[in-house]
């Protein structure tokens, strides 16, 4: 065995036996604990087998290939949020989530990266300990989460799994393949964007935790697939620079496509003031629905009996008539009333509840959401 081999195989049993056993410290650590330790970890490798210069020669058509694709993803991603539902982010950005959570991951997905590709560099060789540097890379990006529960055989621990440790697989081994035929940079791109988005976009979909861990899962997989097959064609020069400006035309294409996609989103989401609400049951037949779409404006001055009203109740979204409105010295609420429906609903509806009054309905094309939503 070459002496790089086993200079490696110790650093990495080393650090992954000091990452371990220090663990529970990382709760108190978190992410800047991490980086501090990825950052030490990058100096003693520099010290111990020195470092190998980036010499890579399409990372930048790679680099454009992964944009497109993680484009294309993230709008049939949120686009599916129009049937599986939005949440707001509770990490959108502020300076504080900046200065601890989202700079502490750009500075650890550079560090990673460029450790990442030099122990493949000087391990390319051997498939062993490539697979052994892939397992590596695993147990850190899944030292904080793990120390940060309690594992047993419980709900909890298999949904870390699912969550975290499983699509953290399939990540790696994507990296490990693109810093062994690309470099460290088409990771770094790859990673920041993923790792990112979270926490720079006020809304994300809501998918339940399986169809999230499935869809996290796999797409890493699909990534791989695509670049392989990107190898297998020609690569000469001149069909390099062709690929190059194609790719850049590509980008363009999907400039206007996202835009429209936002407003779309970002309309359904209830972000803005307009707010698209599917019709879920058919209570204001023959006036509205089953399967309607109604267009809700979430400014109204004064509200009146024959309103028809939006507000939420026991966490569903009703649209019902304005029935009886009651006002006393020290409070206010009305009562409603589906149309199709023989009674008034017997529950008071207060301010706190109000979403908005309908403007406009849209025929039917709330349908499929209606039908996932019933069926899940």
């Amino acid at each position: 065995m070459k002496k790089s081999y086993i200079k490696i195989i110790l650093f990495i049993f080393t650090f992954s036996f000091i990452l371990l056993l220090n663990s529970l410290k990382f709760k108190m650590l978190g992410q800047i604990g991490l980086d501090i330790v990825l950052l030490l970890s990058l100096v003693i490798a520099y010290f111990a087998f020195g470092f190998e210069k980036d010499r890579h020669r399409y990372s930048k058509d790679i680099i454009l290939e992964i944009i497109i694709i993680l484009i294309a993803f993230f709008l049939l991603y949120y686009l599916s949020g129009i049937l599986i539902g939005f949440a707001k982010n509770i990490n959108y950005f502020t300076i504080n989530s900046f200065q601890n959570i989202i700079f502490p991951i750009i500075f650890y997905t550079f560090i990673k990266e460029f450790l990442r590709y030099q122990l493949l560099m000087k391990s390319s060789e051997s498939k062993t300990l490539i697979i052994i540097t892939c397992v590596f890379f695993i147990i850190i990006d899944n030292v904080i989460p793990f120390s940060a529960h309690s594992i047993g055989f419980n709900k909890d621990t298999f949904l870390l799994i699912a969550l975290t440790f499983l699509p953290s697989i399939s990540e790696n081994i994507l990296c490990s393949y693109l810093s062994l035929n690309l470099g460290y940079k088409p990771g770094i791109v790859y990673l920041l964007i993923m790792g990112l988005y979270k926490y720079l976009l006020p809304i994300i979909p809501n998918p339940n935790e399986y169809l999230y861990s499935l869809i996290f899962l796999i797409f890493p997989l699909i990534v791989l697939i695509k670049i392989k097959n990107w190898f297998k064609k020609d690569r000469t020069e001149e069909v390099a620079l062709d690929n190059y400006s194609h790719k850049k035309k590509e980008i363009l294409f999907f400039i206007p496509l996202t835009i429209l996609s936002c407003v779309l989103i970002y309309v359904v989401s209830g972000y803005f003031r307009y707010y698209a609400i599917a019709v879920a049951s058919g209570s204001m037949e023959p006036k509205i629905s089953k399967g309607d779409v109604v267009i809700v404006d979430k400014k109204y001055d004064e509200i009146k009996v024959g309103d028809v009203l939006a507000y939420k109740h026991d966490g569903k979204m009703i649209i019902h008539r304005i029935y009886r409105i009651v006002k006393n010295n020290n409070e206010y609420f009305i009562y409603t009333k589906g149309d199709a429906n023989s009674d008034y609903d017997k529950y008071k509806v207060t301010e706190d509840m109000f979403v908005g009054t309908v403007k406009l309905k849209i025929p039917l094309i709330g349908y499929p959401t209606v039908l996932l939503n019933e069926r899940w």
